[in-house]
């Protein structure tokens, strides 16, 4: 999750009182997030830059780490932090944020040319007039274009933010794509004009700015924002130029988000502009701009609308578990910065309006996951839901762990994907193409398939921990994957129990008498060979295990399961110098 780095001391200010480390840990578990980390400034600083303790000036505020729900885009800073912990402790009201009023002649017109559908088709925009920022304000701004940079636009994939100083630049705006040469700018920190190619060439060595080359360079034109006398606002998502950078004393605030995605440049237009017009001169209020599509459509930004749905009671409360009357629920709903009210006299629904901030809130699940955190879920009794009772593949599993565990194994878990090799090579096996379902695009070559048996888990497992007291005596009862044309998903899952001893011996017997004490519980009894009232053994020819030193288990006439000693080669294979037997068993025929 997002971790936001806030200054305790301004933090406790904007909620209006001081907490204890515990009092504020405790706030902070009740609304849904976690303080991960106390440092300070100083201690940030001297861990960036790799420096010990030289007793140096720098500052030692003590800075809060928080982590928030990844889709919380309104909590990634200060500002949207401390207005939803003062909404949830009741100091606040719920702010109604609003479009100005203003005519679409008055609109700032952001004008898209036809050439961007090559590589950034859309731009939203807005404007933030009579901002007043200090150093503490100006650096949470530029901070949350760096955090919603990081989560929501995918690195700037999905969306770029651009901010100007509006005053020093002229609408109309036009938004277009140029071949490389044709674009030429002073970006942002530099005092020299370059083309777009040499940007990319000169931004190779920029340990911030190197990552983000690649959405672009590689394209026939670049995309690129100007006002009236052409000059640059951006070349997004790269840099911004320095003719429109923004300080402290910028009073008009012009924001524009190009994107591939557009659902996504909303949203975060939409945090941008609800979070930072609390400092506006008309709070809470953003001046819109009319954006004109090449076709003559024209769409106006922000879109600050509510969205509104009607969620019944009766699937809060029974989702939760706890009976709750309207009125307690519209109360924590608006403590979780959602607008709620009953819905009719006397009805049992809820009529919820979801701010532009709480982009998060689609379903009426997500309204009551927030009912749930607002009433604590600490304070939600504990119930055993008489509807829900284990598998019995699972009671089975339980018991047959229990019984081996009394025997003296230890179990283990192992990866359900492998590699081929060590599914098939490895085991003397030959793929056939017929069993094992193969990982498409596998990330490594140590998982390409998923195992259709647990031998190679286990002999992996004894070949790490060579070195162990002998003998080792390790089980697993775990799933493996056959491919079967009869499902419709084109595979199957079985139930499997494997249990491997190594020592200085190889221990057969005892694998053998742990087959038949696993039959006894079961409550099979070993009959003469041909029978199929009972379980008996066979001598098999696998392979993985020695020649005349391995034998199948039919149990009702079907093979269920084999063990033996497990060969030399296979040892071999996987590094083990002892030793080994091993026994494999399908249990889901007990069933």
């Amino acid at each position: 999750m997002p971790t936001v780095s806030v200054a305790r001391d301004r933090l406790f200010a904007a909620l209006g009182r001081s907490y204890t480390q515990e009092e504020f840990e405790e706030l902070c578990f009740n609304f849904g997030i976690e303080l991960d980390d106390v440092t300070t400034e100083k201690a940030i600083i001297l861990k960036e830059r790799h420096l010990e303790d030289d007793n140096s000036s720098l500052d030692d505020e003590v800075i809060y780490k928080i982590e928030v729900p990844a889709n919380r885009y309104d909590l990634l800073c200060l500002e949207g932090l401390a207005q939803a912990l003062c909404i949830f402790n009741g100091h606040e009201k719920i702010p109604r944020y609003t479009v100005a009023n203003i005519s679409k002649e008055s609109m700032l017109k952001m004008q898209v040319k036809k050439e961007t559908s090559l590589i950034r088709p859309f731009v939203v925009c807005a404007v933030l007039r009579g901002i007043a920022f200090d150093e503490a304000r100006y650096n949470s701004f530029i901070d949350l274009q760096d955090k919603l940079h990081q989560n929501i636009c995918r690195k700037r994939t999905l969306v770029a933010i651009g901010t100007h100083d509006l005053d020093t630049l002229q609408g109309p705006f036009t938004y277009e794509a140029l071949p490389p040469p044709e674009i030429n700018f002073v970006p942002l920190k530099q005092v020299k004009h370059f083309r777009a190619d040499e940007l990319m060439e000169f931004y190779k060595s920029d340990l911030k700015l190197k990552k983000f080359l690649h959405i672009i360079e590689k394209s026939k034109v670049f995309p690129v924002i100007y006002d009236r006398n052409r000059t640059v606002l951006s070349l997004p998502p790269i840099i911004n130029g320095a003719h429109s950078a923004i300080t402290l004393k910028t009073k008009n605030v012009f924001i524009e988000c190009t994107a591939t995605d557009l659902t996504k440049a909303k949203i975060v237009l939409n945090t941008m502009v609800t979070t930072f017009s609390a400092y506006c001169e008309r709070k809470f209020e953003v001046e819109p701009v009319e954006v004109i599509s090449f076709d003559g459509n024209s769409s106006v930004y922000p879109d600050l609308s509510e969205y509104n749905m009607e969620v019944p009671l009766s699937y809060i409360t029974g989702s939760i578990g706890v009976p709750l009357e309207v009125d307690e629920v519209t109360s924590l709903l608006n403590r979780m910065q959602v607008h709620a009210e009953q819905a009719g006299l006397g009805g049992n629904n809820i009529n919820v309006s979801v701010p532009p901030t709480r982009s998060d809130i689609l379903h009426p699940c997500d309204v009551m996951e927030d009912v749930a955190i607002a009433y604590g879920y600490n304070n939600i009794p504990k119930r055993k839901l008489s509807s829900l009772k284990p598998l019995p593949l699972n009671q089975l599993s339980d018991l047959i762990r229990y019984e081996i565990a009394m025997n003296g194994f230890a179990e283990v878990l192992t990866w359900i994907l492998c590699s081929k090799k060590e599914n098939f090579e490895m085991l003397n096996r030959k793929d056939d193409k017929t069993t094992a379902v193969v990982i498409g695009n596998p990330r490594s070559s140590d998982f390409e398939v998923v195992r259709t048996s647990l031998m190679p888990g286990m002999l992996k497992t004894v070949g790490h921990n060579k070195d162990h007291p002998k003998p080792i005596k390790i089980f697993e009862v775990g799933d493996v994957v056959l491919l079967d044309e009869k499902k419709d998903v084109g595979a199957s899952n079985r139930r499997l129990l494997a249990a491997l001893y190594c020592g200085a011996n190889s221990g057969f017997e005892l694998i053998h008498s742990l087959v038949d004490k696993i039959m006894e519980v079961m409550g099979t009894p070993f009959v003469p060979v041909g029978n199929s009232a009972g379980y008996y053994i066979e001598l098999s020819d696998e392979p993985e295990f020695l020649s005349g030193r391995q034998a199948k288990i039919i149990y009702k006439g079907r093979r269920i399961g084999i063990f033996g000693i497990v060969h030399p080669e296979v040892l071999n294979n996987f590094d083990i110098p002892d030793p080994c037997t091993f026994l494999e068993l399908d249990i889901e025929n007990f069933l």
